[in-house]
Parts: C-alpha cells; structure tokens; sequence
C-alpha cells in the first residue's frame, strides 16, 4: 500500500556527489536581515529553514556546509532573531530564519521578528522551497501548523526535515511519523515526502544536499 508522505529516497551515487561538490566548493555568511528592506538583491534562487525555536536550524546549516561554525547555534531557544542568509557560491541562497513558538526573549522582541518572518515568507518571489524542521522526538505540533498554513496562503512549496533522528529510539521513530504525515495531509502546499536527518550523525544530510542542489 502506498504510504502518503514517504520517507525519501536515497539518490544514486552520482547525485549525492554532485550534491557535495557544490556544498565543498564555498559557503559564506552573508548578512543578518532584521527588516524587509535589508533583504539582498534577488538575484539568484534561494531556500530557507524554518522550524520551531532550537528544533537544530543552525545546527543543520553547519552540517549541510561542512562548517561547524558557519551558523550560530545555541542551546538557548530564540537566539536567532534575524534572518540570516549565507551564499552557496553565486548559485543559491540558504536562509536561516528566526525560530517560531517558545523563544527566551522579551514578548515585544519576539513579536517583531516573527512579522519579519511572515513578511519574509509571503513576499519573497526567489524563494524556491521552504524547508519546515520538526523535531524528530515529538513530530509537528500545532506552532508547526501556523507556519505550514502561512506557507499554503503564499503559495510556497515547503518539505519538513525531521531533525535529530539519533535522540530517537527506532521503537519511537513510527509515532512521530505517524503524527507528522497526519498534519501534513491537510496542507496543499506540503512537498509528498519527509526526509530525516541527524546532524550528529550525518544520517540525511547527503541526502538534503541533493535535494537543495537542483536549485542551484
């Protein structure tokens, strides 16, 4: 029977080379964003990582880029409170995005950044594919669901990214699965696959890499 919202597949060998070869050749910090008027120039496609505050963002930037510092990340919820763009040679944009839901900063704070992050979603013409991370021990929650119904109204194709695969036992993976794919059948917009990914133990990132390279 086919199962709605599969886990990818993993590409030939080829294609996961190719994929790596373009992440090897250069990623560089761009410029932090804290106003719609800030953003670059649109010249050139993009893709961006949405998810819940310290659902691994950064974490996974760094991991995707093979620089373990190219992104900040921290264990305290709400850091990022900008949108942050790096270049991937001249071929593409990877933005990191603000966390959404709990975040250790003033309500006001967090309330700018957030229409920021709305602002960013729904306006930005290059902005080929989201990328909404949901923490593999606890599947998409209802925050997850605000974001992905924002990204229905815009028009903007999103795929989730189930994150820190490894703090997961195998018994406990099926459920946050099961609980993922139920909420993303009631969103047009969702991509029809999951991909999983670890950034401890490189398991999915080879395989986002690909996924981000036909993009470029």
């Amino acid at each position: 029977m086919d199962l709605k919202f599969p886990i990818a597949e993993q590409p030939d060998a080829a294609e996961l080379e190719r994929a790596r070869l373009l992440f090897a050749s250069g990623a560089e910090f761009l410029k932090g964003v804290v106003a719609m008027s800030g953003l670059p120039d649109a010249d050139r496609g993009e893709v961006c990582f949405a998810g819940r505050s310290n659902v691994g963002k950064s974490t996974l930037i760094n991991a995707l880029t093979g620089r373990r510092a190219l992104a900040r990340a921290s264990n305290t919820p709400g850091r990022t409170q900008e949108i942050n763009f790096f270049t991937l040679t001249d071929a593409l944009y990877l933005v990191d995005l603000p966390g959404y839901g709990y975040a250790n900063a003033p309500v006001d704070v967090v309330a700018k950044w957030q229409r920021l992050l709305k602002s960013y979603l729904t306006g930005r013409q290059t902005l080929r594919r989201a990328f909404v991370l949901v923490d593999h021990r606890h599947g998409a929650k209802a925050v997850d669901e605000e974001i992905m119904s924002l990204l229905d109204r815009a028009a903007v194709t999103f795929q989730v990214v189930m994150t820190k695969a490894d703090k997961v036992k195998q018994a406990d993976r099926a459920a946050a699965l099961e609980t993922t794919r139920k909420v993303l059948a009631r969103h047009p917009a969702a991509y029809p696959e999951i991909i999983v990914t670890s950034s401890e133990s490189g398991d999915g990132i080879g395989q986002l890499r690909s996924v981000i390279a036909q993009f470029a």
